[in-house]
């Protein structure tokens, strides 16, 4: 699994979700957060920035909602609670991260099968 967190420079809500990236994917071998920075808009539209921070899994933003243009902006996020912050919950990017594994496991059990 690949995961990269697109943000602008300095952008401060980045490294908050590398950090909740990071005591996620602790134990698991073989997924590893990378970052890219997005200096214009045509980069952002290259890559799928929705605005920063955005997390890509295997280069599909999960939090994506559809209609919304690339953005080289802040970008907030709504948690279950109903607060906005400036990066996913924990809560919401251990369900995206699960959903990515059982897609990964179930690709992978066709591979064999096959």
């Amino acid at each position: 699994m690949e995961l990269t967190v697109l943000a602008v420079p300095d952008c401060p809500n980045a490294s908050v979700l590398q950090q909740r990236l990071a005591g996620l994917i602790t134990g698991r071998p073989g997924v590893a957060v990378t970052r890219r920075d997005i200096t214009d808009l045509a980069e952002a539209a290259r890559w799928g920035m929705h605005g920063s921070p955005t997390l890509l899994i295997d280069g599909s933003d999960p939090f994506a909602v559809p209609g919304t243009v690339p953005a080289v902006a802040c970008r907030l996020y709504r948690s279950e609670n109903g607060r906005v912050e400036g990066a996913p919950a924990v809560s919401a990017l251990r369900q995206v991260l699960e959903q990515a594994d059982t897609r990964l496991n179930a690709a992978e059990g066709q591979a064999t099968i096959g």
